[in-house]
């Protein structure tokens, strides 16, 4: 019995001596919060302007490169200019507001900002989310996301602009915006948008919201039921981004089914063809609002 008793009480205290010597949690993480997420209420972005791209001279701080994140290495770019790229866009928040950004900004996620992982940084980019049409203009002041095949990070005040930040994540195009020091700008290296080889900057925000492009529509309908149905149909034929656009007319409120946008008319017909051969023979080539 003593012996037993001697046994316990050696086992009871190395147990105790085990926990007092386990490591504390470690707190010198720059973030407080292990996940991210959405700001308490219901932040109204209706107001909300566009981030207005302006020439900044090129820095050092947060181009460096190559760079490594978990062992993976990342290249940026020399220029921006001629970027233009299609993925899968996210969204950062509360975790990471009010510090630093890469290149030593403060990250505030009410305002119209990106990361990315290979733009140099500051810089711009006209973000389109491709299932719904809506296109934003955000300054790019930080590097990531580092996750998957994830193409850009938005604020949250940007997702939320572009309709995605309850689902998390959206198919995206991104187009760079480069501006230069007369303070005119070129969008993904091309005229920007009406024939011209560059355009004031004040003009930018107007004219990329409405900016007309290439669509193949499938059909039109005065109900939304019979547009999702076809939409539906369309989205198990063909990968293209595509959408349900709703438009006033003389004629009534009238659900138009979309697919695109296209950046070319030969990339517009490829697709056309490829419709009409998976049996979608009533599609039309027609420009309409970005």
């Amino acid at each position: 019995m003593r012996i037993r008793h001697f046994l316990s009480v050696v086992i009871g205290a190395l147990v105790l001596a085990g926990c007092a010597s386990s490591p504390e949690p470690d707190h010198s993480s720059r973030y407080t919060m292990s996940q991210d997420k959405a700001p308490p209420g219901n932040f109204d972005v209706s107001g909300l302007e566009d981030a207005k791209p302006e020439y900044e001279e090129p820095r050092n701080a947060g181009n460096k490169s190559p760079y490594k994140v978990w062992g993976k290495e990342y290249t940026v770019r020399s220029s921006n200019d001629g970027y233009v790229q299609r993925g899968v866009a996210s969204w950062y928040g509360e975790k990471f507001h009010g510090h630093k950004t890469s290149n030593g900004e403060v990250f505030d996620m009410y305002e119209m900002s990106a990361a990315h992982k290979s733009l140099r940084i500051p810089g711009y980019a006209r973000v389109t989310n491709l299932d719904n049409g809506r296109s934003v203009i955000v300054r790019v002041n930080d590097r990531g996301p580092f996750h998957g095949d994830r193409l850009i990070d938005l604020s949250y005040a940007a997702a939320k602009k572009l309709g995605y930040q309850g689902k998390g994540t959206a198919r995206v195009e991104v187009a760079a915006i480069t501006v230069k020091q007369d303070g005119s700008m070129t969008l993904a290296g091309k005229p920007f948008p009406d024939g011209k080889a560059t355009v004031p900057a004040e003009r930018l925000a107007e004219s990329a919201k409405g900016s007309k492009a290439l669509f193949v529509q499938l059909g039109s309908f005065s109900q939304r039921s019979p547009a999702e149905v076809l939409l539906k149909r369309a989205r198990q034929s063909i990968e293209d981004p595509m959408r349900v656009r709703e438009v006033e007319t003389a004629s009534g409120r009238f659900h138009r089914v979309q697919v695109g946008p296209f950046s070319d008319e030969d990339e517009a017909l490829r697709a056309q063809n490829l419709l009409e051969n998976k049996g979608f023979g009533q599609s039309i080539l027609l420009t309409d609002t970005h």
